[in-house]
């Protein structure tokens, strides 16, 4: 269950969340995905309140949801619950005023005239992308990683634009928080690749499950008239023939990135 803490609730906080979990676990839910928890950075935002995936600091709680002993008590009370809690994480990039920018500018990705980079093919005006190649970002991010785990005793994460963070982090984070707890690790892609990774060696270590946003799009077509049930079962044989059998790619109803439908396959 994806949970929007700012649209949740009237108050917007993990108190006021925490309050709906009797309801949650009536509907079934079993692991509670956070949408990104921490501050938002402030340089180059979107709107008034800017978005959760242009993160300010790794180690920080969104004053907007509440304290860092808000979201343990959320926790701590999923879990009597029996319901997993994972954080939303996004390591491929961060705000233009991320704390990081202080000490270790060079630890981001540059242009040809030695600028910051926004992810380019979307408009992510509002983050520039780390560079991954350094042995630096690599470490700090895994600790950051490691902090949620043994502080919050959060059981997973849910990793934004995985593909295009190198599938060799990935191992090494997984292995590294799984000796802390075994946790749950969830990619955002389906066919993104890596240099001469390709989306089937993210899920040989690093991640048990990843969406599935053709199966999505082509179950909304069958429902339209658009798509026949030979074209949904060649699709369903497509998407589970690419992933190993221990495995399983996310099916869902609606997701952040898509408030409407169009019917579309990208």
């Amino acid at each position: 269950y994806q949970l929007n803490t700012r649209q949740f609730s009237e108050e917007g906080t993990f108190k006021a969340a925490q309050t709906q979990l009797p309801r949650l676990k009536d509907l079934g839910v079993d692991i509670i995905w956070f949408m990104p928890i921490h501050a938002i950075g402030e340089k180059n935002r979107k709107g008034n309140l800017g978005s959760p995936y242009a993160v300010k600091d790794y180690y920080s709680v969104n004053p907007e949801f509440g304290t860092l002993q808000d979201l343990k008590d959320f926790v701590n009370e999923a879990h009597k619950l029996g319901i997993y809690v994972i954080l939303d994480w996004v390591a491929n990039h961060t705000a233009w005023d991320n704390v990081l920018l202080k000490d270790h500018s060079d630890w981001y990705q540059k242009d040809y005239k030695g600028d910051f980079m926004p992810t380019p093919w979307w408009d992510w005006s509002d983050i520039i992308d780390l560079d991954f190649n350094k042995p630096e970002v690599r470490k700090y991010m895994t600790d950051a990683l490691k902090y949620w785990v043994k502080e919050a005793n959060i059981d997973g994460y849910r990793c934004d634009a995985a593909g295009f963070v190198p599938v060799e982090f990935w191992n090494n984070a997984r292995h590294e928080l799984d000796k802390i707890k075994p946790v749950f690790m969830l990619a955002e892609m389906e066919s993104e690749t890596q240099g001469d990774k390709t989306f089937k060696d993210y899920y040989s270590n690093a991640f048990n499950a990843n969406y599935s946003w053709h199966l999505h799009a082509l179950t909304a077509q069958v429902a339209q008239g658009k798509k026949t049930a030979q074209e949904f079962k060649s699709g369903i044989k497509y998407n589970y023939g690419q992933i190993p059998s221990d495995v399983f790619k996310m099916q869902f109803l609606t997701n952040h990135d898509e408030n409407t439908w169009n019917g579309t396959v990208e």
